[in-house]
């Protein structure tokens, strides 16, 4: 890997290499084994989040603004597993490490992309359990399938710019020493460091970015759950208290799923001396495990969704049931 990190160029304005080099988990033992577990995480992601946008689409009772949005959040977990997971796997376990140049942009564009805009869709489902716990009355004047088409435009246009503007100033780098990127995927801050001219406006844009696309985003989350906890205490009953945050359980469920994981690796990160491999993995866990278990927590835990799969099932059954007894008696 020695030879990778002294690549020679021509003098030119911006030097862009041909590829990149994906260290990933460089000599790590067993790393096949963690392959295979992710392996088995994007099949399970690509057919529970499926499986969620399949009966919102099917049924009829769920072309609801909230339903928009939990719509959105599923896209994002599917992108996000199919612009991260499989790219691992092919680069890793069959030995392919090497990405061309602007095969690297396109996927750091798309991981990114699909990552924040998971953080940006919390954010509006906090928001619609606010306005459905602190306005009850109001509700269905202010969350209205255009207001919720209208918010949903603006995130995805928000992240997009966002973005593509973080992706394209990666081209105003010159990359004359190595080409190693010391990451899984082609992760914005190890390729920005490995250029050999200013990247300060990178560095700039890349703490803009974590601001805008996490920092802010997790406030206004925290933000509305102390709005929510304070219309709690306004209800006079025990069992009224119960409902509205039995309306809210799934959503902190993916709220604590999707951050704790990130605000763990950063402090640990700031206060310990983490391996290279074990950053690797934690930060790779945290954003594969995600999108998998998101819709497992929405079947489990929103009602309308429990019991539409339940019929769903049922229905299912009892028609292979009667085609059972159909081929009998024809047999």
């Amino acid at each position: 890997m020695s030879s990778l990190n002294s690549t020679p160029y021509p003098n030119t304005t911006f030097v862009h290499p041909p590829f990149f080099y994906i260290s990933g988990f460089y000599d790590m033992h067993h790393a096949k084994y963690y392959y295979v577990f992710l392996c088995f995480v994007f099949v399970v992601s690509v057919l529970g989040n499926s499986f969620v946008m399949f009966i919102i689409y099917t049924e009829r009772s769920f072309h609801t603004p909230k339903y928009m949005a939990i719509f959105n959040l599923v896209v994002a977990d599917l992108g996000e597993s199919t612009a991260l997971i499989p790219n691992l796997i092919a680069m890793f376990l069959f030995d392919s490490q090497y990405i061309s140049f602007d095969a690297c942009l396109a996927n750091m564009f798309f991981v990114f992309f699909f990552t924040c805009l998971q953080s940006l869709t919390l954010t509006v489902l906090a928001y619609d359990r606010l306005v459905a716990i602190c306005l009850p009355l109001r509700y269905h004047a202010i969350i209205t399938t255009q207001a919720m088409a209208v918010i949903l435009t603006v995130v995805w246009a928000y992240d997009s710019v966002l973005l593509i503007l973080t992706v394209s100033l990666i081209t105003r780098l010159s990359f004359c020493k190595s080409i190693v990127v010391q990451s899984y995927f082609c992760d914005h801050g190890p390729v920005y460091m490995l250029a050999c001219n200013d990247n300060l406006v990178n560095h700039i844009m890349a703490f803009v970015d974590t601001v805008l696309l996490l920092y802010i985003p997790f406030i206004l989350t925290v933000l509305s759950y102390v709005f929510i906890s304070g219309a709690l205490f306004k209800i006079a009953s025990w069992e009224g208290r119960l409902k509205a945050i039995k309306t809210c359980s799934a959503h902190l469920m993916l709220v604590a799923l999707y951050y704790l994981p990130i605000i763990g690796v950063y402090i640990a990160a700031l206060t310990l001396s983490l391996p290279l491999n074990v950053r690797i993995m934690s930060t790779s866990f945290a954003k594969a495990i995600t999108p998998m278990m998101n819709p497992i927590i929405y079947v489990l835990n929103t009602e309308e969704v429990k019991e539409f799969s339940k019929k769903l099932f049922q229905r299912k059954k009892v028609t292979a049931t009667e085609m059972n007894n159909k081929n009998n008696r024809i047999n």
